[in-house]
């Protein structure tokens, strides 16, 4: 008798949570630029069905990753704590070690390299699974020591070990898979065809599996990171065509990748519009950082991938939510990759899992595009390293907008408030400033004319790095 009512309780508790709480399906993209997307103003880039999720919910103009480069943004993501605090701030490797440079002589040491995200900090996957949700991560993790291989999961801190109940690491059709099938990277497929990608088909039998639990998808695409090589001949000819005059030839390579992501994409939308969930599921898009400058420009902001000016930071993202996130919304509210964790403990029910986490829900944001987010710490970014690790000296020093370089970044760190933005350089600890409402594309260094500004954001940067207990680099000499 004691089993029956338990059971039946089980039962009405299953059926509660399924009607009330949303499936979650979340995208993360590879190294997309900012303006990537035709719905960022990209002027030959197609991407229709990305278009489509952001008119169909809220688009942000004003998105940052929590990091300029892919293992420390991840991080972030997945646990809603900065790198600062997750003392996660570079790419993850296959051996433990710090940066050391033969080629140059910088004057600061960069903190070891952090090899793996640790145990204690919970991610989504355990948040969500905790809440009742059955989860599955499928593509790039990127916050665990390389095992058996460029990316492998390892078998103590991989996704399985990390809160996911069921996943694949898959490559799918990125040109990471041409090194364990030779041959691949020859055979273009036929016109008006995309190449199969089993990543996307397991992310789509994972969400079409009949279930009594809500469920959490992460799909981890590895698009649009190098190397940049499409199979799609066609593509590539649409936009050779397309290209301004002098462009780079690999940008038509990158533009039939920015599309073939979006056709993956597409193919989720489809799944869920076919299996009936899509008016039941809070759906994200978003970048972990900023483009790759060899392929891509992130103008009309300055910088990339691998520094802290806009360029590397700001990402498109996007989300959708029918019958709760009103459609075709543009909110110029900054927000940011950590709020995520908050954000779907509250669309699950349940409490962000610890109190040290540095993002806040968006939820209030997501159903009110006008509602106000109000936050505890200012927007920071750290990122106490060098980079390029080889070739440091063959680069360029200045950082520009649009100019298809790598260049030099030397550790630093950002704070937000407002409008406000001041950058903190470790070498010899100058500042800039700048005014991002007026000044997008950070080229008027305001830190001599806004002294008052500069000092006190400087020094509110300084105390929410010290709270975080974020590593700083040492001086060498």
């Amino acid at each position: 008798m004691k089993f029956a009512g338990w059971f039946l309780g089980w039962i009405l508790l299953t059926v509660s949570l399924r009607a009330e709480v949303p499936d979650i399906v979340f995208i993360l993209a590879d190294d997309v630029a900012w303006s990537d997307f035709r719905c960022y103003g990209h002027p030959y880039h197609d991407t229709p069905n990305i278009d489509r999720l952001a008119g169909e919910g809220i688009r942000f103009t004003q998105a940052y990753a929590p990091a300029p480069i892919c293992s420390a943004s991840r991080a972030a993501i997945l646990t809603g704590k900065t790198p600062a605090r997750l003392n996660f701030e570079f790419v993850t490797k296959d051996k433990p070690g710090a940066q050391a440079f033969t080629d140059v002589k910088v004057p600061l040491q960069s903190p070891p390299f952090t090899m793996n995200l640790s145990l204690e900090d919970e991610t989504m996957g355990e948040a969500l699974g905790g809440a009742g949700f059955e989860t599955g991560f499928f593509g790039k993790w990127h916050v665990n020591q390389h095992y058996k291989g460029y990316l492998g999961w390892s078998p103590t801190h991989g996704p399985l070990q990390q809160g996911f109940d069921e996943g694949d690491s898959d490559f799918g059709s990125h040109p990471y898979a041409y090194r364990k099938q030779k041959g691949l990277r020859d055979q273009p497929v036929p016109d008006g065809v995309f190449p199969e990608d089993t990543l996307t088909d397991k992310a789509i039998e994972f969400l079409s599996q009949e279930r009594e639990n809500p469920f959490f998808l992460y799909l981890s695409h590895y698009y649009i990171h190098d190397p940049v090589h499409s199979r799609c001949q066609w593509l590539i000819e649409k936009y050779r065509d397309r290209l301004p005059e002098g462009a780079f030839e690999i940008r038509a390579s990158y533009g039939a990748m920015v599309e073939t992501l979006d056709h993956q994409v597409g193919r989720v939308l489809e799944a869920l519009d076919a299996s009936g969930l899509a008016s039941e599921t809070l759906v994200v898009l978003m970048a972990d950082n900023g483009g790759h400058p060899n392929y891509t420009t992130n103008a009309p902001l300055r910088g990339s991938k691998w520094n802290l000016y806009e360029g590397g930071i700001r990402i498109p993202m996007m989300a959708r939510w029918p019958g709760r996130i009103p459609q075709g919304v543009v909110s110029d509210a900054a927000v940011h990759g950590c709020d995520w964790m908050p954000t779907f403990c509250e669309v699950a029910g349940v409490d962000a899992p610890d109190a040290s986490i540095d993002g806040v829900s968006l939820v209030p944001l997501l159903i009110d595009p006008k509602a106000a987010i109000e936050r505890s710490h200012p927007l920071i970014w750290h990122f106490p390293y060098y980079h390029p690790e080889r070739r440091f000296e063959t680069c360029p020093e200045e950082i520009g907008i649009g100019d298809y370089v790598t260049s030099q970044t030397r550790p630093h760190s950002v704070i937000r408030d407002g409008d406000w933005k001041l950058i903190h350089f470790y070498e010899d600890d100058q500042v800039e400033l700048y005014n991002l409402e007026a000044d997008l594309g950070e080229q008027n260094d305001l830190a001599a004319q806004k002294p008052e500004i500069a000092q006190a954001l400087k020094g509110q940067l300084k105390h929410e790095l010290e709270e975080s207990d974020a590593r700083l680099p040492s001086r060498k000499f």
